[in-house]
């Protein structure tokens, strides 16, 4: 989807969505189920997938809209930063996944860490907070912020396969195979190895 269909998707689905939620008059809630469905009607336009396969993604989603979050690693060894290989595209990224509910956003990293590289970390601290709304390339749906989070390893054993990822390994800066983009991009990889090189570097957020 274009950034401007995106945006509308995105509004329409957050107001249906949140109407739903605090309604409590029947013909208010079939107004709003009738924007969700606009919206889901208005995705597949731009989409390979039917309105009835994305108002079922979309009705996943209850209480009030809310950015969805994800965590992301930058583990350095020796000036270079580790990637996963990512099973889904064949490409690589930084370890990582969505934040779970019941877990802090250092214990969802930590968590992310272990079942895709089998390593121990302890996090020295947070590089950024990405908003994947800025991205200009990227499909803009779900919403979602990112957390990167420098670390550095203090155990465990590696794993180079996992249910998720098929290999993991060490790159230069100057190294860096093609990226897995819905997960990462040259920018935040960038970021990565300047906070690496000079941790005293504030936090950066959109």
């Amino acid at each position: 989807m274009n950034n401007k269909i995106t945006r509308i998707v995105t509004e329409l689905q957050a107001i249906s969505q949140i109407g739903l939620t605090f309604c409590n008059d029947n013909f208010d809630h079939e107004r709003y189920s009738r924007i969700m469905e606009i919206s889901a009607e208005l995705a597949s336009l731009h989409s390979s997938k039917s309105p009835c396969e994305i108002l079922e993604i979309f009705s996943k989603d209850k209480g009030y809209i809310t950015p969805k979050v994800g965590v992301r690693a930058a583990i350095f060894e020796s000036n270079q930063i580790l990637l996963v290989k990512e099973r889904s595209d064949g490409l690589w990224s930084l370890p990582g996944g969505w934040a779970d509910v019941n877990l802090s956003p250092k214990e969802n990293m930590l968590r992310e860490i272990r079942e895709e590289t089998g390593f121990e970390c302890s996090i020295i601290k947070l590089i950024c907070v990405c908003d994947k709304r800025k991205d200009p390339v990227l499909s803009k749906w779900p919403y979602i912020y990112d957390l990167f989070f420098l670390c550095s390893i203090i155990g465990g054993r590696v794993k180079k396969t996992t249910l998720e990822t098929s290999n993991l390994k060490f790159f230069p800066e100057k190294n860096i195979p093609p990226l897995s983009v819905n997960r990462v991009n040259d920018l935040q990889i960038k970021k990565c190895f300047s906070h690496y090189s000079s941790p005293l570097l504030p936090t950066e957020f959109d």
